[in-house]
């Protein structure tokens, strides 16, 4: 069958490049070597014992078929009740999708709202994901650049990029790569720029719960009650591989997403949305608490040794468990820059490349998902390595 079958969006969906750094660490490992896996935004903690166990039991009492394609209501009971306890605002359960994970929540937040050729604003870096989702749909991502200082929500550059075919904005905190966490006072601006250009506001809060402030931050809901809420059990909760997210939908657009879920995964898996009913008991979110404790150990030991390296930080990483840096002093081009300290190393870090926005070339995610011993042996080969390439655009000129 010729290539020219397939549909024009699969020229246009750029690779995961961060992908091509898991294959060659992966085939380093096969060789014997020693490689410190900082790309992956997967902690090594793994699901907490309490929701193996639940999940266990879950299948042996038969929880292996089809539910609500909302989900259960138990589970969506539990995290209505989760706003309350965390945030202090009221949801109706009613609003709350449990889908497939966190990615099916957006696309089921983008199928209920954007039609062919309609805009979204993503400021960027952001997760590159996002912007195929939508061309998935025959949307369109427009990259919005975040301001050159701290790389924060910059409504001047918004306003520039909307236009009468824009239809969204989509905002995530904390955020995939910078770790940058919105105050208040950004979600409100936000959201008076969705009001006034009559946008739908998109908020992905897939890592909230891994924050760093005295206080957790702001949910999206405080200051919109129309936003699209998308959240995950895969960070705060560990549960990557059970597949399982949820979105708060507007009440406007209930029943619209309940027919839109009913086709698209009938349902979230059974068996992993009875298992998370035990995430939200006090003993397990003691423990997921305890392990955003131990993130920011990490974030403390690993910013300021990647900075005396000579390689500032770009943002302020008050969430999640990834720096975003600047490599732009030691080389032409991160891409190329993150292959070789592999090849060299062992140390996999993820290129810019991936994230979009003006520092895609010049700057690197490194994800502190290890223990600090293997942080401080990262740094340690990381000095090495700039000692023996301290600029690597001489070998070029």
């Amino acid at each position: 069958m010729s290539a020219n079958r397939l549909a024009d969006r699969t020229r246009h969906i750029a690779p995961f490049h961060v992908m091509g750094v898991l294959a060659k660490a992966r085939a380093m490992e096969a060789e014997g070597r020693s490689v410190i896996s900082l790309f992956v935004g997967e902690p090594d903690f793994g699901t907490p014992e309490a929701i193996i166990k639940a999940g266990q039991q879950a299948l042996a009492d038969g929880h292996t078929g089809y539910t609500a394609a909302m989900g259960i209501p138990a589970l969506r009971a539990a995290i209505a009740d989760r706003y309350q306890r965390w945030h202090g605002i009221t949801v109706d359960p009613a609003r709350i999708a449990v889908t497939p994970g966190g990615s099916s929540a957006l696309l089921l937040a983008f199928a209920a709202t954007i039609d062919p050729g309609k805009r979204v604003l993503l400021p960027e870096p952001g997760y590159p994901c996002n912007r195929h989702f939508l061309q998935v749909l025959n949307g369109q991502g427009i990259s919005v650049p975040l301001s050159t200082d701290g790389l924060r929500l910059d409504i001047d550059a918004l306003e520039a990029a909307v236009t009468e075919n824009t239809t969204g904005l989509l905002l995530a905190s904390p955020c995939n790569p910078t770790g940058q966490v919105l105050s208040r006072e950004e979600w409100t601006a936000a959201s008076n720029f969705a009001h006034r250009h009559d946008l739908a506001l998109f908020a992905d809060e897939i890592y909230h719960g891994l924050t760093f402030t005295e206080s957790l931050p702001p949910t999206a809901l405080e200051v919109n009650d129309d936003a699209w809420v998308t959240q995950s059990f895969s960070k705060f909760y560990g549960m990557t591989g059970w597949r399982l997210g949820w979105v708060v939908v507007p009440e406007y657009a209930v029943e619209a997403a309940e027919r839109l879920a009913q086709n698209l995964f009938l349902s979230a898996p059974a068996m992993a949305q009875q298992a998370a009913l035990t995430a939200f008991t006090p003993e397990v979110e003691k423990e997921c608490f305890a392990r955003a404790a131990e993130l920011k150990a990490r974030r403390d030991a690993l910013a300021p040794a990647i900075e005396a390296l000579g390689l500032p930080l770009l943002a302020q990483p008050d969430g999640a468990f990834y720096l975003y840096v600047d490599v732009s002093s030691v080389c032409d081009d991160a891409m190329d820059w993150c292959q070789q300290l592999l090849e060299e190393t062992g140390v996999a870090i993820a290129p810019g490349l991936d994230f979009g926005g003006t520092t895609e070339h010049s700057a690197v995610r490194i994800a502190y998902t290890v223990s600090i011993s293997r942080l401080e042996e990262a740094v340690s080969r990381i000095r090495d390595y700039l000692a023996r390439h301290p600029y690597l655009a001489q070998v070029a000129e």
